[in-house]
């Protein structure tokens, strides 16, 4: 009883899943793919890290800018500095070496000044702009590594969806192909024209592809549920792929430089402008500053209390050069002189891998290519034996078994087909990426 009540729940979520199949709207794959560079998240995340690395570069060009700030404190001694003075400042006939101590100052003093700074020369902070400009490329390159995996793989898993419903409408036809030979088949053992066996077997068939049929709505699903989660949208949405697919001939792709060649070309770049900023440690930094404002000095004991403030203002101009820094920087440079010599070889192994993917690509190309013509001349010339066969088993001159054979030489270069246009769509889409095509 209860493996009875489980397939009928199990035929009833595979009938939703058919009805959501025939009832979603069809989305074609630019709209698939525009609705993903919209909606995902890995894209969005992208977006931010460029709109971070320009943000940064305005925060290092402000560097460049003066700086004014006020400064205000108010000081209460309690106890006033002590100096110590030589004797014979105040009394010419003290001998030498003796010190007196004295308290200079008042117990209250008051500070306010207005200060301004302007670097005049900073090479350094130069060298750090340009490699924000580097920064932000980079940001760039990556936002669009993201982009091509995402169409890569949307533009994949959409193939895979059109390869699956004609999967599905091939056993669709073959169904009812079965439904009317069972149906005929009946009729005869009716009249005893027929073995139940033969009717048995038939049978077998259709529930085999029932089945069949089941499993492919199920990764029907599957498929399209990886396609929403690429393209930022909810699972609940129903969506549908274009059920035609055909075999197009093969793109002329021109071979341009890829985006993984561009993103080590650009890391080779912003190791050098750190190469340059450690150089340029090593020259002096010039600043000039300012301040301007009021110091106040202020008595609270009877009877001479007062409160006087004096103006206090100076300009002044400060170099630093760093004279010995334990050869910090000379060890620096060397590290990023390696990472250097690590990244051109990178590039260059990614200049042979990516030959060797092109030359793949193509092969495979060819290869589907041609299977696809060999299969689609097996499809006709099965479908004619096929047809054939019905024809001479209701003469009786074939039996039930050279139906089902002739049916499973059918559905095996209907199958061989769709593996053919499969291999051609996912070779053609790797040649489009290791061509460097996916980045318009």
């Amino acid at each position: 009883m209860k493996l009875v009540n489980i397939r009928k729940h199990l035929v009833i979520l595979l009938l939703v899943l058919g009805n959501q199949v025939v009832n979603a709207q069809v989305w074609p794959l630019d709209q698939c793919i525009d609705t993903a560079v919209a909606n995902n998240k890995k894209l969005e995340l992208g977006r931010n890290s460029i709109q971070q690395g320009k943000d940064r570069k305005t925060q290092v060009k402000a560097n460049l800018m003066p700086k004014v700030k006020i400064e205000a404190d108010y000081k209460y001694f309690i106890d006033l500095p002590t100096q110590f003075i030589p004797a014979n400042a105040f009394n010419p006939m003290a001998p030498e070496g003796v010190y007196n101590d004295a308290q200079f100052g008042v117990p209250h003093n008051i500070n306010a000044n207005l200060q301004v700074a302007m670097p005049l020369y900073n090479p350094q902070l130069k060298s750090a702009i340009k490699n924000t400009d580097v920064g932000v490329e980079l940001a760039e390159l990556k936002y669009q590594k993201s982009k091509e995996e995402i169409l890569f793989n949307i533009s994949e898993l959409y193939y895979n969806a059109q390869i699956i419903k004609s999967q599905i409408k091939f056993i669709e036809d073959n169904l009812a192909n079965s439904n009317k030979l069972h149906q005929t088949l009946s009729l005869l053992k009716e009249h005893k024209l027929a073995l139940g066996t033969d009717v048995n077997k038939i049978g077998l068939q259709i529930e085999q592809l029932k089945s069949k049929k089941n499993i492919l709505l199920g990764k029907y699903e599957q498929v399209l549920n990886g396609m929403k989660t690429w393209m930022g949208v909810s699972l609940d949405e129903s969506i549908d792929v274009e059920p035609k697919i055909e075999y197009r001939p093969l793109q002329d792709y021109p071979t341009n430089v890829t985006t993984d060649m561009r993103l080590v070309e650009t890391k080779k770049r912003l190791l050098e402008g750190e190469i340059d900023m450690i150089d340029k440690a090593k020259l002096p930094t010039v600043v000039a500053y300012g301040s301007y404002g009021a110091a106040g000095f202020g008595y609270d004991k009877s009877p001479n209390q007062f409160l006087e403030f004096r103006p206090l203002g100076l300009v002044g101009i400060k170099a630093t050069y760093n004279l010995f820094d334990g050869n910090m920087t000379k060890k620096k440079k060397k590290v990023k002189m390696h990472e250097i010599v690590n990244n051109n070889l990178q590039l260059e192994l990614l200049k042979d891998q990516n030959a060797l993917q092109i030359r793949n690509a193509t092969l495979k190309i060819a290869v589907a290519g041609e299977s696809i013509n060999a299969t689609k001349a097996q499809i006709k010339f099965a479908q004619e034996i096929y047809d054939q066969t019905i024809i001479q088993q209701k003469e009786g001159l074939a039996s039930i078994t050279d139906v089902l054979l002739a049916d499973s030489a059918l559905r095996q270069a209907q199958q061989d087909y769709l593996t053919a246009v499969i291999d051609f769509y996912k070779a053609d889409l790797e040649l489009k990426n290791v061509t460097g095509n996916f980045q318009n």
